[in-house]
């Protein structure tokens, strides 16, 4: 796990500017603002790459700490090599990208298999408080999918 590709041109504004990076304590701000549990977590801008650094609790965190700062205007890279997760050891996440026309449902059918598309409300719950409705979705977004207990 060390990084991950994020669409530049898309993603909340936190900046000033077009598409330039935000500052690094504008990017720490932003995800304590989300109160995933990531006080442990140092961030830093490289250009447009952000690197994690530090301890999280445990796997989800981990992933939606990544998609956090990913999913900001400007940034296309997350490299979080050095966030280390404390609880268990760290599995690869499964992101996927949004592309034109998608839906939480159909996202859901992709990754679970047909007839699963009601499945589409554990992604949404993935992705919270960065996703605060589930039709509100855009192309170039990228999304935690969780793996499905039975």
């Amino acid at each position: 796990m060390s990084i991950f590709d994020f669409v530049k041109s898309v993603g909340q504004k936190l900046g000033i500017g077009n598409d330039e990076p935000p500052a690094a304590d504008q990017l720490k701000k932003e995800l304590d603002s989300h109160k995933l549990g990531t006080d442990n977590v140092d961030v830093e801008v490289q250009g447009d790459k952000v690197v994690l650094k530090g301890e999280v609790e445990d796997q989800t965190v981990f992933e939606k700490a990544v998609i956090a700062v990913g999913n900001t205007l400007g940034i296309s890279k997350v490299e979080a090599s050095e966030l280390k997760v404390t609880s268990a050891p760290a599995k690869e996440p499964v992101f996927y990208t949004v592309k034109k026309g998608d839906n939480l449902w159909k996202i859901a059918e992709a990754h679970y298999g047909k007839g699963k598309g009601a499945k589409h409300t554990v992604i949404f719950e993935a992705n919270k408080p960065m996703l605060k409705h589930p039709d509100k979705i855009y192309p170039g977004q990228v999304l935690r999918i969780p793996e499905l207990v039975d």
